[in-house]
Parts: C-alpha cells; structure tokens; sequence
C-alpha cells in the first residue's frame, strides 16, 4: 500500500475538517480526462445502445457489473486517492481496490429511475440473509462502527453538470445517522426509511469534471436523481473496505477522521 511517507498529503487541515463536519470531501483531477475517456469506451462497448444515436437510449439507467482491468485497475490505486484514505481512514486500516464496482450509467429520459431513494450504503449481511441468494442485499446492514466499510467514493467518468443526474448530498447527514445507528450497537439496522433523516440540511450536488473523485463518510445520507441533460452519466461508486474495524473507543487517541465525526455526532469529542 502506498503510504505517507511516499508522496505528500493529498488533504489540507482544512479539507479534513470539511469532511469530518460535512461529510465529504472532493478532489479534482484524481485521475486523468484522457484514463476517463478510455473507460467510457469500453463501458460503451458493453452498453445496449448506441454512443451516437440518442433514440437507442431507452432506458433510464443501466447497470454494467464492476470492471477490474485496466485502466480500472490503475483509476482506483491513484496516489493520491491512496493518501487521502491514509489521512481518512488511517495507514493499515484500509483495503486497496483492484477495480471499481457496479456502473449505473444514467441516460437523459423521463421516466424516473426507480432508485433515487435518500439513502446509506449498505456494508455487512444480517442473520436473516439467504447464503444462497447472493444478490439480495434488502437484508443488509450498517451498524455505528460501520462494519465492513471504510468509505464510500464517487468517481466521475464523464463530465456532469446540475441536469446530469449528479448524486444528491444531505451536507453533515452523517452526523444524524451515527446518532440513529449508535442505540443499535454492533447489530445496526437494515430496510431503512431515511427520506426525512437530515432533510433540514443544506444539499449539495457531485458535479465536476471527469476524473473528480468524491470521498464520503460512510454514513453520508446520498440519493440518484432523474437526468435532465442531454449527455449520458458515468459514475462508479465504490466502497472502500476496511482491514481492521473503525474503533470509537482508542486508548491512544489515534481516531481516524471518520471516527472523529462518528465521536463528535456522539458527544464524545
């Protein structure tokens, strides 16, 4: 793993208190427009419908399984995303990636997507999961130490704008998650309403360019929207796992960022 001590901080003081208080923090050209422009083609080779013929977009979202050949592979181990979850997470505590996840690929259409609930991802399977089901995630929990989950990123491949479906951010949400997760200890919750959880907050949008790279607590209350542009979205979103778990309890005070929003939400900062 690429430490530290191997290339400088990719995070400000201030940028690590942005994400501790609001929930998220971005970086801009994480990676290059040119990696970007290389993943959308083979991403286009997969997809259905046609790049130059906007009536074979007949869908409003397409979901393309993970991809972990290049440039995947060499996207997701970029030095400087592996500094900021050094800062964030802390050194060792984190697991690299040799790829990214699912794609949802948003296309400009009327119908609503059908998946543009405010929510929280999921990270660990409950007692009542079926083994034999393995894409059933309806069971799935998160739990006050976020078991399984470090992070969850949002990496841009395409260039999107406020009607390119960006994801929809509650600012500071994860503070009213970690207060509602904490009564539930190492359990957590699964099948959650979270439409009205943080809905007093101020809401921000993940536009940038390609290559920007959005990187959020884990309790960061998120939701997809209806694209209402012209140009088809390409994002992948995935979840940086942990290698030890988070800890709100350190007898040496060394807590992550994470950890210290989750301890400042709970009074313990």
């Amino acid at each position: 793993m690429l430490s530290q001590q191997q290339y400088p901080a990719a995070l400000s003081s201030a940028q690590l208190n942005d994400f501790i208080e609001h929930g998220f923090v971005r970086i801009d050209g994480a990676f290059s427009a040119k990696l970007a422009e290389k993943a959308r083609a083979i991403m286009w080779r997969d997809l259905p419908c046609n790049e130059h013929d906007p009536a074979s977009w007949t869908l409003p979202v397409i979901r393309l399984p993970g991809y972990g050949g290049e440039p995947f592979r060499t996207i997701a181990n970029m030095p400087i995303l592996h500094t900021a979850f050094d800062q964030l997470v802390g050194r060792g505590r984190w697991l690299p990636r040799d790829g990214l996840g699912t794609f949802p690929v948003r296309f400009p259409h009327p119908d609503d997507p059908g998946d543009a609930g405010w929510h929280v991802d999921l990270s660990f399977p409950g007692d009542d999961c079926d083994p034999n089901e393995q894409t059933d995630f309806s069971a799935w929990r998160v739990n006050i130490t976020s078991r399984g989950r470090a992070l969850l990123t949002l990496f841009l491949f395409s260039d999107i704008g406020e009607d390119d479906a960006p994801t929809r951010i509650r600012v500071g949400s994860h503070m009213d998650m970690a207060r509602y997760l904490e009564p539930a200890g190492e359990l957590g919750h699964s099948r959650m309403m979270l439409e009205h959880m943080g809905a007093y907050r101020p809401q921000a949008l993940a536009t940038g360019t390609a290559g920007t790279v959005y990187i959020c607590h884990p309790f960061l209350i998120h939701a997809a929207q209806k694209h209402q542009g012209s140009t088809p979205r390409f994002m992948a979103q995935p979840s940086i796992g942990l290698a030890e778990p988070y800890r709100l309890e350190r007898p040496d005070n060394a807590y992550s960022s994470v950890e210290i929003a989750i301890r400042r939400a709970l009074g313990r900062e």
